[in-house]
């Protein structure tokens, strides 16, 4: 870490939109970075894709925000975390977080011990993620829930439609006939509809999702390896910060506006 500044952006990248919701977080705990975010909607979404396809985009996202100088990585999407951090950390020598499900926490916050995680279904099937279930669910009972076509309705701006609200209705008809009493958003799409959550499962089910914690993580290893921008006199601007897709159009750069509540310029990511 010797040669890399303290003012050099933090890279950023999810399948789509999704990764968003952890940007969100880290612009409200970490005002002064400045942040390079790439969603890589031309293969969104990762969840119904090959491992061997999930490992060769995160390399090529990972490379294009090194060469653009970034001097930490977030993969701000659950699938490719659990697919492809690994390899990915063998290869660079910056720190890089990764999204996993919260089942920590979960299993402290559960009062009777049975929870369920919503995921993709690359999620769900991955020997890594269900191995870190095994490790720490403890006493507790975990129902692994697939919910196939929420991300593809999000990423086309379908999030209040009726096929999206059937959908959701079935993936958490399916997990409350299961008695939990808490739900791990295991995708960070999730959070954006979390509002629609609570209003099928009612108060008195507990949400856990993972933008905090994966914020913190990142300011602990910015702080380990002295690269947090910690000059409060110059507070960057919105316009410092970059947004890129492998699909760049007006419809997604009006999605990507609403959904961090600022109107951003999006351009070409062509790796």
């Amino acid at each position: 870490m010797h040669n890399t500044s303290n003012t050099q952006p933090i890279g950023i990248f999810d399948s789509g939109v999704g990764g968003l919701s952890i940007v969100n977080c880290i612009k409200e705990q970490l005002p002064n970075e400045q942040l390079i975010y790439i969603a890589d909607s031309l293969y969104a979404p990762y969840g119904d894709k090959p491992d061997e396809v999930i490992i060769a985009r995160v390399n090529t996202l990972a490379t294009e925000l090194v060469e653009r100088n970034c001097k930490a990585l977030v993969i701000a999407c659950n699938t490719a975390t659990v697919t492809a951090v690994e390899q990915l950390r063998a290869k660079l020598s910056i720190p890089i977080i990764g999204v996993e499900p919260a089942i920590k926490p979960a299993v402290i916050s559960s009062t009777n011990k049975k929870i369920a995680i919503l995921t993709t279904q690359a999620t769900a099937k991955n020997q890594r993620f269900l191995t870190l279930v095994e490790k720490f669910k403890l006493n507790s009972t975990v129902h692994i829930q697939p919910c196939p076509g929420l991300v593809e309705l999000i990423e086309n701006n379908q999030l209040h439609s009726h096929t999206f609200e059937k959908l959701l209705q079935t993936y958490l008809t399916e997990s409350l006939n299961e008695n939990v009493d808490t739900i791990v958003l295991g995708c960070t799409h999730y959070p954006f509809f979390a509002d629609k959550i609570k209003a099928i499962v009612g108060e008195d089910i507990t949400l856990m999702e993972t933008a905090l914690p994966v914020t913190e993580q990142l300011k602990r290893q910015l702080l380990l390896h002295d690269i947090m921008n910690t000059n409060t006199h110059s507070i960057k601007k919105n316009a410092q910060d970059l947004y890129l897709s492998s699909q760049a159009n007006n419809k997604l750069k009006t999605l990507m506006s609403a959904l961090l509540n600022t109107s951003i310029n999006l351009s070409s990511f062509t790796g």
